[in-house]
């Protein structure tokens, strides 16, 4: 896995023009309106933090959300402009298909933009219509193209599996023409319900079936075989890539590195301590603008527990964790029951493993 140091910056945008029945995300439908004065908030804030000293330069960028393909490149690069960067920075943006055109991103590959991860989810209609999604498998080709035709060569495909009613069939036609676009990197993540969504509330009404965990462990060492077979090895559970490929941005957060939360219901990090901003669109614009933090709370680990968060995060990665303090017992017994594997004092998931991580992350004390 490729090593990184931080810090990074990950900037949240919460415009959505539909609210997929599976999200639980900090987004909202109905605040367009306010996406020039938000584009100005971020930037003010970025630029307060920076004359304070609060931002040095990052070495990964990360626009999430929400649907920051929603915001015109132009607001987006106004924001990016003022993010001070390492002369390598990776600078992802998520889009969706629908909202993904080719002028925008050649705008924001003018401004810096080298990553892009686009939610696919599916590319299979009726699964995608299960999950509320809008988009069909055509404009993902389509986004892709765009992608590459600005110049981006780094490209992120997200995909979801277990969707209630999706087969074994289905999700291997989505990961055969996600592996046909020639992604450099693929997020794969089991579908989960969240109480108050609408798939949370179907599922409790009996509306629709939860999820199976053998289904989704079947479908997992389907991606994880076509994938591998395609030259994406896997480098933490739920993300394959190319050598080299891996998320720089994504890493940083598995490795314990401080990042800085630039926009509402955004998450940052420095040193032991975590803190949040206000949630909604409307209050960070107006922390903003009356000068005040954007910060709604935040929390110090004590070292225990940051040692522990640490344990369970790296465990996931491919890089493992060292054997050297572990319990030669639950080791011993772990490898017997080929969970894991330990190779140059480093203690890894097998395939076996990853499909049941947090048992074994508590088997080993983590």
């Amino acid at each position: 896995m490729t090593a990184v140091s931080g810090p990074g910056c990950y900037v949240h945008i919460p415009f959505c023009a539909h609210r997929c029945d599976y999200c639980d995300f900090a987004t909202w439908t109905d605040r367009s309106h306010l996406i020039d004065e938000y584009v100005d908030a971020c930037v003010t804030d970025i630029t307060r933090r920076v004359a304070g000293g609060g931002l040095a330069p990052v070495t990964s960028v990360f626009f999430g959300g929400g649907t920051p393909s929603l915001v015109p490149a132009a607001g987006l690069a106004r924001i990016l402009d003022v993010i001070p960067r390492a002369p390598d920075a990776e600078v992802t943006i998520e889009c969706n298909p629908d909202s993904t055109s080719a002028a925008g991103l050649q705008t924001l590959a003018a401004a810096g933009v080298n990553r892009v991860s686009i939610g696919v989810q599916s590319m299979v209609v009726r699964v995608l219509v299960g999950l509320g999604r809008t988009h069909d498998p055509d404009n993902v080709t389509r986004a892709v193209d765009a992608v590459r035709a600005a110049g981006i060569d780094r490209l992120n495909l997200d995909l979801i599996y277990g969707t209630p009613g999706e087969s074994i069939a289905d999700w291997q036609t989505t990961l055969e023409r996600a592996i046909a676009l020639q992604p450099e990197h693929v997020s794969a993540y089991a579908l989960t319900v969240e109480a108050g969504t609408p798939l949370g509330q179907a599922v409790a009404a009996g509306r629709q079936p939860a999820p199976d965990d053998d289904d989704q462990a079947d479908k997992y060492e389907l991606a994880d075989d076509l994938l591998t077979a395609a030259g994406l090895g896997w480098y933490e559970i739920s993300n394959w890539a190319r050598p080299g490929e891996e998320c720089r941005h994504n890493t940083l957060y598995w490795s314990d590195e401080d990042y800085v939360a630039i926009g509402c219901a955004a998450h940052g990090k420095t040193g032991p301590r975590r803190w949040w901003n206000v949630r909604t669109p409307d209050r960070y614009i107006a922390a903003i603008r009356n000068d005040e933090s954007p910060e709604a709370g935040g929390e110090e680990l004590e070292p225990g527990a940051r040692a522990r968060e640490f344990f369970a995060l790296a465990l996931r990665t491919r890089s493992g964790v060292p054997v050297a303090g572990l319990g030669p017992d639950a080791v011993a017994e772990l490898v017997a029951a080929e969970m894991i594997t330990v190779d140059r004092g480093q203690v890894v998931l097998t395939r076996a493993g990853r499909l049941m991580g947090n048992d074994v992350t508590l088997r080993l004390g983590g």
